[in-house]
């Protein structure tokens, strides 16, 4: 039986390991794909001390715990120690041949403005859950973000470590429960409820456009909105081949969105719906074919649409300069809107002695919410709601079914006071 190899200090060695003549320790093993390597270090075992101007660091026993551990789990800490955050986000958004351009320009966008700074030059097995919750507390605590930007940014980074975790680079996913860690801290995750204008708001709200020489234009594009439920990016997509006059029909096939790109401008261009749910085609109601009527003769006679983008043009909806609306533009309008009404409505209603039909902040997500809530109101049939709204999950449906049939039933039970005999 051969003799065992023994270091300076008359202790066995393991199979590949051996001390230099230095007195340094060296383990060489094979990694996983048969390269052979070799990790170094001035300790045999953890209570070794260093000698003198040396750097001290785990002992040579204590890595090779590790690169066993790694190799058992299929794990390449090799090639792991040499690879950022940064380097495993380029390799993710390779594999995503099927990533919207509009989405892929956003993710990068979001990645280069909020991780790809300190956090993301980081090795990737070097990033712990601990890491993950100091880097969202900072954005929640220090920079103010809301719940939703933070699911967003989460949103990109957890495929990028699952990645890493599937490819062998580490063995856990930091990204793993972290939200629920985060709620714990006691801050608000509780999203905005966004809330549909009532019935006397919405007739309030467009009454005051209709006889407001300042405003009147807006009101085919307003009447448009909740005549249809349609999301921002496809009414101001909207081409007039999508209206079919004859038959009374809108055909929702593509969008137009605004987003931010890598150089931080941003730029109009036109893609299809995010889901199968969203091509749809919408029944055209009476008001909003003389919406669109109106809005035809205004844009003839001022010279017709001027723009066009990724080949698309002839779009119903434009600004003074023949351009397509932005969604911030429209917000901004409503909101001027809003607060002039408020200003007459509260000196009128000071006249008259009576308290004032306020109308509080809305954006134009809201109007889709508005329309959403009044046909809910009139329709019981949830599956032709969700088809007409292009809800991909019915959840969504049913949520603000939910509310306005609840709200319903509340009107419904308070018109029988008095009229039924009960006690």
């Amino acid at each position: 039986m051969p003799e065992k190899r023994k270091d300076s200090k008359g202790r066995n060695l393991k199979d590949g390991e051996d001390q230099r003549p230095d007195g340094s320790y060296r383990f060489r093993y094979n990694d996983k794909a048969g390269n052979r390597q070799a990790v170094y270090s001035w300790k045999l075992v953890p209570t070794d001390k260093v000698p003198p101007g040396k750097r001290d660091g785990l002992s040579l026993r204590e890595k090779e715990k590790s690169i066993e551990n790694d190799i058992r789990d299929g794990i390449d800490g090799k090639k792991a120690a040499k690879l950022t955050l940064n380097d495993m986000f380029e390799l993710y958004m390779s594999g995503k041949c099927d990533l919207k351009q509009s989405t892929r320009t956003h993710n990068r966008y979001m990645y280069n403005k909020f991780v790809a700074g300190e956090l993301g030059m980081r090795k990737i097995d070097s990033i712990k859950f601990s890491d993950m919750k100091r880097f969202f507390n900072l954005l929640i605590y220090d920079r103010g973000f809301k719940p939703n930007t933070i699911h967003g940014i989460l949103t990109i980074l957890h495929p990028v470590f699952t990645l890493a975790v599937r490819d062998g680079y580490i063995r856990n996913n930091p990204t793993d429960g972290i939200i629920s860690e985060l709620k714990k801290g006691g801050a608000n995750w509780e999203k905005p409820k966004r809330h549909a204008l009532t019935v006397e708001e919405q007739e309030a709200f467009i009454n005051f456009v209709t006889q407001s020489d300042i405003y009147r234009h807006w009101l085919p594009l307003f009447t448009v909105f909740l005549g249809t439920g349609c999301r921002v990016s496809e009414i101001i997509g909207l081409r007039w081949c999508d209206c079919d006059f004859d038959n009374l029909t809108i055909s929702i096939n593509h969008i137009l969105t605004y987003t931010m790109q890598d150089d931080g401008h941003s730029e109009k261009h036109i893609t299809t719906p995010k889901t199968a749910a969203g091509y749809r085609t919408i029944p055209m109601l009476k008001e909003v074919r003389s919406a669109l009527m109106q809005e035809r003769r205004r844009q003839f006679a001022e010279g017709g649409c001027k723009e066009t983008i990724d080949g698309y043009d002839s779009f119903i909806f434009t600004n003074s300069t023949g351009s397509t609306h932005l969604p911030v533009s429209i917000n901004q309008a409503l909101e001027r809107i809003r607060l002039a009404y408020n200003t007459q409505e509260a000196e009128q209603a000071k006249k008259e002695r009576r308290e004032p039909l306020i109308i509080p902040h809305f954006s134009v997500h809201n109007l889709r919410h508005t329309f959403c809530t009044r046909f809910c109101e009139n329709e019981s049939n949830v599956k032709v709601i969700q088809e007409v709204m292009g809800h991909s999950d019915i959840s969504t449906t049913m949520n603000v079914y939910a509310e306005a049939t609840e709200n319903a039933k509340k009107e419904s039970f308070s018109s029988l006071e008095g009229k039924i005999k009960i006690s």
